[in-house]
């Protein structure tokens, strides 16, 4: 193997695999070094493994109702070990089949712990403690997050568990608490509740699922309490005492403390950047507030250095860091790519019913002075929803009143995160609202309510 390279990418998340398959592509030698499993929490620990077990909880939820469907089915219950299994192989085959592109892609696995050194070197550190110094013309850092930690929610992985614990537990849960209701927090309860467990979620925002419109999260309570979980909003937990049996949580809230006894407590509070240790202070990369800081093409501020996806600006998400890789690798070859539309990103969060937008929500819109026509269509109203089951939700589009530029798009329903790169797409393309009603959508659909809804907020709508 050699010691020098045109490339070397640390981290072979969504964001550094991508990256390197893009410069084989590009003609560049290329390496990654990866300190666990190829593919990074993504593949092996986020959103594939979960996923799976969503999946899962999906198909007990679709026959625990199956008589809603005229089927009839006798006592089902749900294998836990059989479902973690199963979530754990599929997580396997997706980190084999990056192996398989590596090779095919003739990039080098360099395994051990990567620390950046002056003059364009990689330090390795094997598990055996051995050191191997690589030299490469770019480096580019893409080491991803891990689970923040909360001071008064210390994470000792057997009563209190992040997310990694909770996709592996040994057995399922009689009660649960989450904390936050982020996509990992609302995902989770989601999953648990439909196995079987109590769960409670406690949210420290007015509501749950913050950052989306506030419709959806309206939305999103209403069908997770009719699921029977419980949820505390304006809440925090100010300590866990773990020291008996289970768990006894006390929770602040605007009526008063509260204690919330569970066997065990998820902390899903966000996404901490995995920046310690990795040489910037010794090579002087600049950073801020626990992120990498970067140009519009992810150079650092030393020569042949660059960073992507978690530890920059932006949204954490997989498909950011991937669109990142592929701009900083192609800017590197000396070809001239747009800088990224972070305004234009999906984010999809797959509890039951999904959610998926893009864009401003109506708030955002309101704040920014666009005056603005606001259009929503009721999954209710939709002829597939209805024949599928599937009733909840919505979907809620805003445009700009003057020039009828599509400032957002906001779904809550089955399937929406399928949905939504057709929304993300025509933003792209600069679609107006009208080019969106003239747009012939196949019928019966889900997709059909994104024209309703355009529709809607022009005063065309046909079928509300």
């Amino acid at each position: 193997m050699t010691t020098q390279y045109d490339l070397i990418v640390v981290g072979s998340g969504p964001g550094g695999y991508v990256a390197a398959i893009r410069a084989s592509q590009l003609g560049l030698k290329t390496a990654v070094v990866e300190k666990a499993e190829l593919g990074g929490i993504c593949l092996n620990w986020g959103c594939i493994p979960t996923k799976a077990l969503l999946k899962s909880a999906q198909v007990f939820e679709y026959i625990n109702h199956a008589k809603d469907y005229g089927i009839e089915v006798k006592e089902a219950s749900a294998n836990f070990e059989a479902v973690v299994k199963r979530s754990r192989d599929v997580a396997g085959g997706m980190s084999k089949g990056i192996q398989f592109l590596f090779k095919k892609n003739k990039i080098d696995i360099i395994n051990g712990y990567g620390r950046l050194q002056s003059g364009k070197k990689v330090e390795v550190t094997a598990t055996d403690n051995t050191k191997v110094v690589y030299n490469a013309k770019h480096i580019i850092l893409a080491t991803g997050g891990r689970a923040r930690q909360l001071p008064n929610l210390p994470i000792d992985g057997k009563k209190i568990i992040e997310y990694r614990k909770a996709m592996t537990l040994d057995k399922k849960p009689e009660s649960l608490v989450v904390v936050g209701s982020g996509a990992i927090g609302v995902e989770f309860a989601y999953f648990y509740a439909t196995m079987g467990t109590k769960v409670t979620i406690v949210e420290f925002m007015p509501r749950i699922v913050p950052v989306e419109d506030e419709d959806v999260s309206k939305q999103l309570e209403k069908s997770y309490k009719k699921m029977g979980i419980d949820i505390l909003t304006n809440a925090s937990v100010e300590s866990v005492d773990t020291s008996g049996k289970g768990c006894k949580v006390k929770v602040k809230t605007q009526d008063g403390e509260k204690i919330i006894e569970a066997e065990i407590v998820l902390s899903a509070v966000g996404v901490a950047t995995n920046i310690e240790d990795l040489g910037l202070e010794a090579t002087g990369v600049k950073t801020d507030k626990g992120k990498v800081l970067v140009d519009d093409f992810y150079k650092t501020n030393i020569e042949g250095v660059y960073a992507i996806g978690d530890i920059v600006k932006g949204q954490s998400l997989a498909h950011v860091a991937s669109a990142e890789g592929i701009i900083c690798v192609e800017k590197i070859a000396g070809h001239h790519p747009e800088p990224l539309n972070y305004g234009n990103i999906p984010g999809c969060t797959y509890c039951n019913p999904e959610i998926a937008s893009v864009g401003m929500t109506e708030k955002q819109a309101k704040d920014a002075g666009y005056e603005i026509k606001v259009g929503k269509f009721p999954f209710s109203a939709s002829g597939k929803a209805s024949a599928s089951g599937a009733k909840d939700g919505f979907v809620k589009v805003i445009f700009d009143a003057k020039y009828g530029e599509w400032l957002g798009a906001h779904m809550i329903g089955a399937n929406v995160t399928e949905m939504i790169a057709g929304v993300v797409t025509a933003r792209k393309l600069e679609t107006t609202g009208h080019e969106v009603i003239k747009t012939v959508h196949p019928h019966p659909t889900m997709s059909e309510a994104i024209m309703e809804a355009a529709a809607d907020a022009y005063g065309e709508v046909i079928h509300l």
